[in-house]
């Protein structure tokens, strides 16, 4: 586990299928650390985040789950979700305490709507430190550019790629994400290319 920035721990397990890393956040609160997305840790990182405490675990996403029950049980935390995606995150058998709300704040950070992937995908906004946080509506593939998952896996793309531009309104530098590399600086250019990427190819249609 490493401190990507001041205050955020980060840790990875590889997916051989994706061929790149999936991520966890842990975000140091003193209202309550909150845990983002968190895929399996090792022994060592799951002694690091049970020493810490966990208030909140708030998954982006119907599909990252990941290892929420087993941290949930380790530290007593609440697991919270989008209303639109718990009953799929059921089914996966992940524990659910509470729903997260668009606009609502968990302590820093703002929860906003970025639903395309699935109904219920969030995004969480640091104001003030310009940190914005993803599960999948973007990912980080390759390193240091940012990219989409395949069409095949997304309910709704022109939705997604509408919420990805809108995006591009927040004022951010660091972009952390839950599949492949975060991006530490100038991260609203490289979403940038991204969303410029969506106005070529309408244009060539």
């Amino acid at each position: 586990m490493r401190e990507i920035v001041p205050d955020i721990f980060t840790w990875s397990w590889f997916s051989e299928p994706h061929g790149y890393e999936f991520n966890g956040h842990l975000i140091l609160d003193p209202a309550g650390n909150i845990c983002i997305d968190p895929v399996p840790p090792g022994e060592e990182e799951l002694a690091t985040i049970i020493n810490k405490g966990v208030s909140h675990i708030l998954l982006t996403n119907r599909n990252h789950s990941r290892a929420a029950n087993l941290i949930r049980t380790r530290t007593g935390a609440r697991t919270l979700i989008h209303r639109a995606d718990a009953d799929h995150a059921r089914r996966q058998a992940t524990v659910l305490d509470g729903e997260i709300t668009v606009g609502e704040n968990f302590g820093p950070l703002e929860v906003i709507d970025v639903a395309g992937k699935s109904l219920g995908e969030v995004a969480l906004y640091w104001r003030k430190r310009q940190i914005l946080i993803v599960g999948d509506v973007v990912i980080g593939h390759p390193a240091g550019r940012c990219g989409l998952l395949p069409e095949r896996v997304i309910d709704d793309p022109i939705l997604l790629r509408r919420n990805v531009a809108a995006l591009l309104a927040l004022d951010f530098n660091i972009l952390l994400v839950g599949d492949g590399e975060s991006i530490l600086s100038h991260a609203n250019d490289r979403l940038d290319q991204l969303a410029r990427e969506f106005t070529d190819q309408c244009g060539n249609q």
